[in-house]
């Protein structure tokens, strides 16, 4: 049962960092892409962090209310027991 547990957080952590850091620098390299082929540094590259980063917090924010349901689900199916 703890081993099991330890899986799912380890899993949680997992797609938590990834959600964090692949867009993250997903726009670091298309920001400093578009920067050279426009010469307009910094401002796309700025924008596509930006971007980026409101990406990643949907995709965070989607990730935790699934979690919270499972939890949720898992709770009320406890109490019946």
């Amino acid at each position: 049962m703890i081993e099991n547990r330890s899986g799912k957080i380890i899993g949680l952590l997992f797609n938590t960092t990834a959600w964090i850091v692949a867009p993250v620098l997903f726009g670091i390299f298309v920001g400093k892409y578009l920067d050279e082929k426009f010469q307009t540094e910094p401002w796309l590259f700025l924008m596509s962090i930006g971007v980026c980063f409101t990406v990643s917090m949907f995709g965070l924010i989607q990730m935790a209310l699934k979690e919270f349901k499972k939890i949720e689900e898992g709770n009320q199916k406890n109490e019946k027991e």
